[in-house]
């Protein structure tokens, strides 16, 4: 009898801990220091240079519009925008005219996905990219669809941070640092080639391009 009842206890136990043991637990990722043998610089090597701080944003509530000379508008959710289309990786370097740089590898979608989805008008020659702090830079169409740019949502393997420009920047390679436009909201397509963003309007070069000065 105490046999069995003591069999019986050891069932117990036994099944009540496979019932309490839950699958493995997914840990926070690790920012990557490294990608192909090319060393990367770390999210600490960031320097704020933003005209209002960090933004914080809600990504329950988050809405990215894209507006303008297109056949289709379109309003994508956070999840959206990362479930619905092709991800990519590329390590770019940001250079910024202050000095420093930060070799990153980036992930997120090519913005000529984006724009196919939602039709540039013909005479569309202006793409200009809006920030949740006001901040705003323009770009010729073409170099969208000349160049592989990425809107990235992850940087070295983590979630892009708030501090980097969370939910999405724009990888704006080989142009300078006031081109990577930070808590991307609105993509607005125009034939305004005569606009101007926030430090464009203030004297920089509206190509932003690497291989030229900054100043106009």
């Amino acid at each position: 009898m105490r046999n069995a009842l003591f069999a019986l206890v050891l069932v117990v136990v036994l099944c009540t801990g496979c019932v309490q043991t839950q699958g493995p637990v997914t840990l926070s990722p690790v920012e990557v220091n490294n990608y192909s043998g090319q060393k990367l610089s770390s999210v600490n090597d960031f320097v704020d240079t933003s005209i209002n701080g960090t933004q914080y944003i809600n990504v329950s509530t988050y809405r990215l519009s894209i507006t303008g000379l297109v056949d289709n508008p379109e309003e994508y959710t956070y999840a959206q925008v990362i479930d619905d289309h092709q991800s990519y990786q590329k390590v770019v370097t940001l250079n910024c005219v202050e000095g420093w740089s930060a070799t990153i590898l980036w992930q997120g979608v090519l913005v000529r996905d984006l724009l196919n989805e939602a039709g540039p008008k013909p005479g569309a020659t202006t793409v200009i990219f809006e920030g949740s702090d006001g901040y705003t830079s323009e770009f010729p169409i073409s170099y969208f669809y000349d160049n592989d740019i990425l809107m990235a949502y992850k940087l070295n393997n983590i979630t892009l941070p708030a501090a980097e420009g969370f939910p999405f920047i724009l990888v704006a390679e080989n142009k300078w640092g006031y081109k990577w436009v930070e808590w991307i909201t609105e993509i607005n397509v125009s034939n305004d080639t005569s606009y101007e963003g926030y430090w464009e309007s203030r004297g920089y070069s509206d190509s932003g391009d690497l291989n030229q000065s900054f100043i106009k």
